[in-house]
Formats: structure tokens, C-alpha cells, sequence
């Protein structure tokens, strides 16, 4: 009995206690991540799965490999991906090449150009005092982010006869304009808080070591930012690379983008779920893989405030 006694008053010690609700703490903190990672993976998943399945497996809604169904290139034969086909001449293959190569040059180059675009005003809105009418320097910064709520239904129409007048329209630089001014906002807002972290007492500095005001952004200041630069680089990559309202509607044929192409995977029979699982899948690989590789960037990015 005494035994027992000393057991029952070793737990319900404070310390113990306090462990306890540390451990159960511990628990549902990862218990719910894990359901969100599980919630968030399962599209990745399900696009995935789906390339290997037939038109019955997808009707029947089959989602492990070899228990519910056997997977097969079906999905990825129509693209000439297959094992089977990549070595054969095959016209959706090529087709998927050239949007391929489309969705890279425009989301690259529109990204770069809002990169530098946008550093070049956040740092001006970061470092001097403007002041246009009654708005300053907080409010210009709330006009460039504003601009995310116009819809892009309301731009059609002007985007479309001043595309036709400067005979922008089916070409890769006009796609790279407008997905630049899609994404300028958000670059601006996000380096201008990185640019805010920084002293302004080390471009004083600079200054009178002999930099002129270029030298200092270029040589001091942005590689202090490059996390931030990276982080706002792969939001405006991903960003323009999964836009498809401009795409389709100011492109016929050659600077189609692979949004475009997943969209255009229907015929008489209705949608080719293993052809637009498959073509998907081509499509977010490129940018798993520069998330992996940047992962540091983006993560130190994250925590330096980049993204607020």
C-alpha cells in the first residue's frame, strides 16, 4: 500500500504534469500538421495516380496502385511519354515540348522582370520620402498591392485592341509584359519589408566609402536580400506559370503555355482524365524541383519577414 501511495504522488507531481501537457501539446500540434500535409498532398497524389489509370479506374474513383487498380501509360502514351513512345515521332509530344518551352521562357522572364522592376521601387519606397498628391510612401505601397483586386475579366478587352495595335498578341513578350504587371505588386510589397530590415546606416556607409546610390543597391543591399529575391522570384514563378486567363486569351498557337493545354485535354467523349492527370503532372514537376532545391532560400526568406 505504501508502495502504491508513493506511486500515485510521483505522478501527480508538478513536474510530471507539466510534462504531460507538453507531450499532448506535442501530439496534436503534429497530429495536425500531418492531416493538413495529408489534405494538401492528396491533389499532388490524385494527379499523380491518375496518369497510370484507365478510363475505368478514374470512374471508379481507384486510389492505391496494385490494390484497387494496376497502373498503366496510358495517360502518359497519348502525351508520347511512354516508355514505349519516347523514342517514336509523336505530335503531342512535340506539341507538349514547344508549350513546355513557353511556359519556362514567359514565367522566367516575367518573373525576372518583375524582380527587378520591383526591387528598384520597393527600395525607393523603403529608403526616400515620396509624396504624390495626398498619398505618401504607405500609400503608394497600398496602391501597387490594390491592384491584385481588379479582376482580369475587367482588363480583356483593353489588353486584347491594345495588343492588336501593337501586335503583341500570340507572342511570348506580350505574355511576359502582362504577367509582370500580374505579379509586380506582390514583389514590391515583399522586398520592400526586406529592404526595411536593413540599416539605413549601412547605405550611409557605402556612401561615403564612394558608392554612388546604384553601387549601393546592386553591390550592398540586394545580395544582404538575396533569401527575399528568391522567395519573391519562385511566388512569381509559380504564379505565372499556373495563370491560364491571360494565356488563352491573348494566344492562338505559337505562345500557348501549358495551362492552355491542360485545359484543351477534352474531345467528343468527354474528358481525358489520364491524359490531363499525366499532362499535370509534367506541369508542377518543374516547380517541385526548384522548391527542393531552394528550400533554404525560401525558408530563410520566410522567417527574415519576407512574406508577411
Amino acid at each position: 500500500m505504501a508502495v502504491t501511495a508513493d506511486l500515485d504522488d510521483s505522478f501527480a507531481q508538478p513536474g510530471n504534469t507539466q510534462r504531460a501537457k507538453i507531450v499532448v501539446g506535442r501530439v496534436l500540434v503534429y497530429g495536425a500538421l500531418i492531416i493538413w500535409a495529408i489534405v494538401c498532398l492528396f491533389p499532388i497524389y490524385w494527379t499523380v495516380t491518375t496518369s497510370f489509370k484507365s478510363a475505368i479506374d478514374v470512374t471508379h474513383g481507384h486510389l492505391v496502385p496494385w490494390l484497387d487498380f494496376i497502373p498503366n501509360w496510358k495517360g502518359w502514351g497519348s502525351l508520347g511519354l511512354s516508355p514505349d513512345t519516347i523514342f517514336q515521332i509523336s505530335t503531342p509530344r512535340h506539341e507538349f515540348i514547344g508549350r513546355f518551352e513557353n511556359s519556362i521562357f514567359i514565367s522566367i522572364g516575367a518573373s525576372l522582370l518583375a524582380l527587378l522592376l520591383g526591387s528598384l521601387a520597393a527600395y525607393g519606397l523603403s529608403r526616400f520620402q515620396y509624396k504624390f498628391g495626398p498619398m505618401k510612401n504607405d500609400d503608394i505601397l497600398f496602391f501597387f498591392i490594390s491592384q491584385l483586386i481588379l479582376p482580369p475579366v475587367v482588363l480583356a478587352l483593353p489588353f486584347l485592341v491594345l495588343y492588336k495595335e501593337l501586335a503583341l498578341l500570340d507572342t511570348r513578350i506580350g505574355l511576359i509584359f502582362v504577367y509582370t504587371l500580374t505579379v509586380l505588386p506582390i514583389v514590391v510589397w515583399i522586398m520592400r519589408d526586406q529592404f526595411n530590415t536593413i540599416p539605413v546606416e549601412l547605405d550611409e556607409a557605402a556612401l561615403v566609402d564612394g558608392l554612388s546610390i546604384w553601387g549601393v543597391f546592386f553591390r550592398i543591399i540586394l545580395p544582404i536580400t538575396l533569401p527575399g529575391l528568391v522567395a519573391a522570384f519562385i511566388l512569381s514563378l509559380v504564379l505565372t506559370w499556373n495563370e491560364y486567363f491571360f494565356a488563352s486569351l491573348l494566344t492562338a498557337s505559337d505562345a500557348k503555355t501549358l495551362p492552355v493545354m491542360v485545359a484543351s485535354q477534352t474531345g467528343s467523349q468527354g474528358i481525358n482524365w489520364w491524359s490531363m492527370a499525366a499532362l499535370s503532372a509534367a506541369a508542377i514537376a518543374p516547380l517541385v524541383i526548384v522548391g527542393i532545391f531552394l528550400e533554404r532560400y525560401i525558408v530563410k526568406g520566410l522567417s527574415t519577414g519576407a512574406v508577411k
